[in-house]
């Protein structure tokens, strides 16, 4: 039986053997910048890696499925950048295989399967998403394993695949609850095409109610700590994200997906939606409008909400490219195709990875006519915000030990280093051990539930640009160090290091109203 089932394995592959080769082209870009160090660690990495160290049902950001694969990834391969990155690296290479099987299963012939397949590799968010480590790499590839699931019950309606499903989704779930918009467009999709008489079987039910089971713990997890994943959801979209139009949407969409690959996606998008031909997998298109309806009416999403979608979307465009190139007889346009796509995907590449120096990809940057921009209410300097928040984190490590070390050891057991995001807190959690710090406190999503470990007030180091205002909360502020980074965030540079002493209220008296969920 062992035997049988290795066969099969060999010949699935065997089959599929330019799937394979380009998904370890894309696991090769990954590794190759990846061991070079890029531009650093990314600040939500130093966010998840304190989260893995604190390991529970849910956090006020995120579930938690992500943050266990970070901590297992963690005790078998440790946590530098390049193992903290290795789970990314390699879903971004199973997401281009499955956008190649996807297309085959729609009936698409090799020139599509490429083509998908490539088109996942030249697309600079999903190259950008798979470059650090979070729960958005996990995300694409459970929307892209669940778009398989839903193309194989469509073409056999076997049970057992309805119960796969609810599996995937469940696991989605757990890893990010935008994906119960993939849910509301599945739902769409088949009240809206013939497969509605589903919902009169249990197969449908079936597959929600195993979702709703893995699901369920975090739910747990939310009511006891109050839902706070709500009022953070509710904090960032009036507080930090930028408003965005459904022109704007579309433009970005084409911009973050490569430009080449606009005419594939688009096309195979209305193709499916009205050809009779391709009617069984009309659900596909329904489940793009529908999340992209849910976007626009919360006018402050984000347009890379819709990453997860595009593999999806590229596997509809190669198969209706295909078609295209076969009834027209155009053969010439294949090779012609795929060597634009990839040049534009060469082209955009070093705005997701790191593998230009940054002054190189500043100048780049500059003669494209791109400016550095961001998707937060925020300023930006020579870099986007993307890249400012991998700079600077060990230097401003290393000016808070300077300050801890003029401590006497009586001190140093009574000092708390205190910060008001988790950027800054995680990155001193992640480098302080070098310096012999203590762990951060800080008043940001988790890092609040964390509580104060204990800290008084009583001797405080914090970083700031005004000791009149730090005055406001201690008594007594010295100033012993400057913390400056030419590419970092404004925001988050030119700070003064200050060792503040007596705080006017005791931290743990005052740490309830310090909560800052955004």
């Amino acid at each position: 039986m062992n035997n049988n089932i290795v066969l099969r394995l060999k010949e699935f592959f065997n089959e599929n053997i330019l799937l394979v080769i380009l998904a370890l082209v894309k696991l090769f870009i990954h590794l190759a910048v990846n061991i070079t160090g890029g531009y650093g660690i990314f600040r939500d990495e130093f966010y998840y890696l304190a989260c893995a160290e604190n390991l529970d049902w849910g956090y006020v950001d995120q579930p938690p499925f992500s943050i266990l694969m970070l901590l297992l990834n963690r005790l078998f391969f440790g946590d530098s950048l390049f193992a903290i990155r290795l789970l990314p690296s390699i879903i971004g290479a199973v997401v281009v295989f499955l956008a190649g099987l996807i297309t085959k299963e729609l009936g698409g012939k090799k020139f599509a399967q490429v083509l998908a397949a490539i088109s996942v590799i030249t697309a600079p968010q999903i190259l950008g998403t798979n470059a650090n480590f979070s729960m958005n790499s996990f995300d694409i590839v459970f929307w892209t394993l669940a778009i398989y699931l839903i193309v194989r019950i469509m073409k056999e309606g076997n049970p057992k695949q309805w119960l796969w499903l609810g599996i995937v989704i469940g696991l989605g779930l757990l890893n990010k609850i935008s994906v119960l918009w993939l849910g509301a467009g599945i739902f769409t999709g088949l009240i809206l095409t013939p497969g509605r008489k589903l919902f009169l079987t249990r197969r449908v039910w079936t597959a929600a109610g195993v979702a709703l089971l893995i699901f369920l713990p975090y739910i747990i997890w939310e009511a006891v700590y109050g839902f706070p994943t709500l009022e953070f959801m509710k904090n960032a979209i009036s507080n930090k994200y930028a408003e965005m139009s459904p022109l704007k949407m579309l433009f970005e969409q084409i911009l973050h997906m490569n430009p080449i690959t606009f005419p594939i996606w688009i096309s195979g998008l209305f193709y499916f939606l009205t050809s009779k031909a391709t009617k069984q997998f009309r659900i596909l298109p329904i489940i793009y409008f529908t999340v992209l309806l849910i976007l626009i009416i919360n006018r402050n999403s984000k347009s890379e909400y819709l990453g997860p979608v595009y593999p999806m979307l590229f596997a509809l465009g190669s198969f209706t490219l295909e078609n295209f190139i076969t009834r027209y007889n155009w053969k010439w346009l294949k090779p012609v195709y795929l060597a634009i796509l990839v040049a534009g995907g060469i082209v955009l590449a070093p705005f997701a990875i790191a593998v230009l120096p940054v002054e190189t990809f500043i100048s780049y940057s500059r003669t494209l006519g791109i400016t550095p921009s961001t998707t937060e209410k925020k300023e930006v300097a020579k870099l986007p915000q993307y890249y400012a928040d991998m700079f600077g984190w060990e230097e401003m490590t290393a000016e808070i030990a300077k300050a801890y070390n003029t401590l006497t050891p009586e001190e140093k057991s009574k000092c708390a280093i205190f910060f008001f995001n988790y950027g800054e807190a995680g990155a001193i959690d992640y480098y302080g051990r070098i310096y012999g710090l203590p762990k951060a406190i800080c008043s940001h999503n988790n890092y609040w539930l964390w509580g104060p470990r204990g800290a008084t007030g009583e001797i405080v180091i914090r970083l700031g640009r005004s000791k009149t205002d730090i005055l406001k909360t201690y008594k007594e502020a010295n100033q012993v160090g400057f913390f400056f980074n030419e590419y970092c965030m404004p925001y988050e540079n030119n700070l003064q290091v200050f060792i503040c002493r007596d705080r006017r209220i005791p931290m743990k008296d005052e740490w309830v109203k310090m909560k800052n969920y955004d």
